[in-house]
């Protein structure tokens, strides 16, 4: 059937269908995974947790989420050189669920580390290539494209919106391992789904290889993956000779890692002789937006650790009549997007081209974050617990700065990217939140030192980045060279 004759979803094509409901059941395994990993590494062992430190329970949660965003550069490779789009996200569908069903066992710590290596590779290689293919589902000139992914996206948040009450009510009911279980369970579904309704509604050209990988050039990818391995066990070795081989260590490592690699991004594209002068102009552009992205993530992807610590220790958990949980907590984060993306579209589209420019509406996203952690410091610095209200409000901040900051770093991502790296600069996206994570895997250890410093101080800091940020803004525009 001709894309344009497809209306069978709520006027877009079936295959629409397909992957919001697949991306549906993935986030709702990871995010219920997440609503209780931070509580599962810091419980105590007789209550069936592993009896982590609480900072490294938070660092464990940074680097993991860090790694997820990082592996999405392995899953395009994947993709565009090996098995095509429709079998890259169903083998990495298998790996997340294998990866739940590990964690599922009571195993302990190692169970946690092969469950963490599972869900990493899974992830990258499922959540960008069923992005892809959504957009695959429309010709160029489809008027429906910003629609559908308007959908798309709203599947996504209604499965993380889901997850924490589902999962959490089944780990306070039975154990971890039930809750775990039943993340894995979540991506089982997903996957039948996904190749049951697959066969039917997703097009011909998901299951080719857009640029197959040769011979030669299998050979080299090769030998580098076996040189990463010999440097990984040399590293390894050390560390055991050296007697630092810590997991303390192996988060620095890997934090290093994930602020390096766009670093070493952004020189080949500076430096390549297939970018235009312009191109670099706007690249130099993008990079002050990309670290004000960096920023951004580090603290809304303290959702998850940090913020579940605050829950967990100094949040009045019994509130108006209701026994709250910790894991219901972070059905906040989506709850605030489905609840302020109607307004932004609506806002934008009213706008139109008297809209603020993309610097504009960085520094102000993370004016919005830096006053998300200064309210949560005005009433940690009294004594006893907190009301639960105090992180509804820090929450509804921060995502309000999403809405302007992670949409738009989208658009302007395309919008900037250089010819000859279009692809990979999307990669850079998602990178973004990767070093933001690896850098918070270092930060949020200094919450146990002092609450109240830790939101104040970073609270502050990040303001004065915006203001910088406001500084610069009318010198970044003429970089972008007409792109607002």
């Amino acid at each position: 059937m001709d894309s344009k004759q497809d209306k069978g979803f709520f006027g877009q094509p079936k295959g629409l269908r397909t992957l919001f409901l697949t991306e549906f059941w993935e986030r709702f395994s990871y995010y219920g995974m997440r609503a209780i990993l931070l509580l599962y590494m810091f419980d105590k062992t007789m209550n069936g947790g592993l009896g982590f430190p609480q900072a490294t329970a938070a660092s464990i949660m940074s680097i993991y989420g860090s790694l997820v965003y990082m592996s999405s550069v392995l899953g395009g490779f994947v993709s565009d050189r090996i098995l095509g789009s429709r079998r890259t996200v169903f083998w990495g569908g298998v790996l997340i669920m294998f990866g739940h069903i590990v964690l599922a066992l009571p195993f302990g710590a190692p169970a946690l580390y092969v469950s963490i290596l599972l869900i990493t590779v899974g992830t990258g290689m499922l959540k960008p290539n069923v992005s892809e293919m959504v957009g695959g589902l429309y010709s160029p000139e489809d008027t429906r494209r910003d629609a559908g992914f308007s959908i798309f996206v709203l599947g996504i948040n209604f499965g993380s919106l889901l997850a924490p009450l589902a999962v959490g009510y089944v780990q306070g009911k039975y154990n971890y391992h039930a809750g775990f279980s039943l993340a894995a369970i979540g991506m089982f579904l997903g996957l039948i789904f996904y190749v049951l309704d697959g066969k039917r509604n997703l097009h011909e050209d998901s299951l080719k290889v857009p640029n197959p990988i040769t011979d030669e050039e299998r050979s080299s990818v090769i030998k580098y993956i076996g040189i990463g391995a010999v440097i990984v066990a040399v590293l390894v070795a050390l560390m055991v000779f050296t007697h630092t081989l810590n997991i303390s260590n192996v988060i620095w490592i890997l934090s290093i890692l994930g602020v390096l690699i766009p670093v070493i991004y952004f020189v080949i594209m500076l430096r390549s002789e297939k970018v235009t002068k312009v191109e670099k102009s706007r690249v130099r552009a993008y990079i002050l937006l990309f670290i004000a992205a960096v920023i951004f993530w580090a603290i809304e992807e303290q959702g998850s650790s940090v913020l579940a610590l605050v829950v967990a220790n100094r949040t009045q958990l019994h509130f108006g009549g209701m026994n709250l949980q910790v894991p219901q907590f972070q059905m906040l984060n989506p709850f605030f997007i489905v609840l302020y993306t109607p307004f932004f579209a609506w806002m934008w589209t009213k706008l139109g081209k008297k809209q603020p420019s993309s610097p504009t509406k960085f520094w102000l996203g993370l004016i919005f974050t830096g006053i998300s952690f200064l309210v949560l410091a005005l009433p940690l610095a009294t004594p006893g617990k907190i009301s639960p209200l105090w992180l509804v409000l820090s929450w509804a901040l921060v995502m309000f700065g999403e809405l302007l900051i992670s949409p738009v770093g989208l658009s302007v991502t395309t919008k900037l990217a250089p010819k000859a790296f279009g692809a990979q600069m999307m990669s850079m996206w998602f990178l973004a939140d990767a070093a933001g994570q690896a850098i918070n895997a270092q930060i949020v250890k200094f919450y146990e030192v002092n609450d109240v410093m830790y939101f104040s101080v970073i609270g502050v800091l990040i303001i004065v980045f915006a203001i910088i940020l406001a500084l610069l803004t009318p010198k970044i525009k003429p970089l972008m060279k007409g792109v607002n």
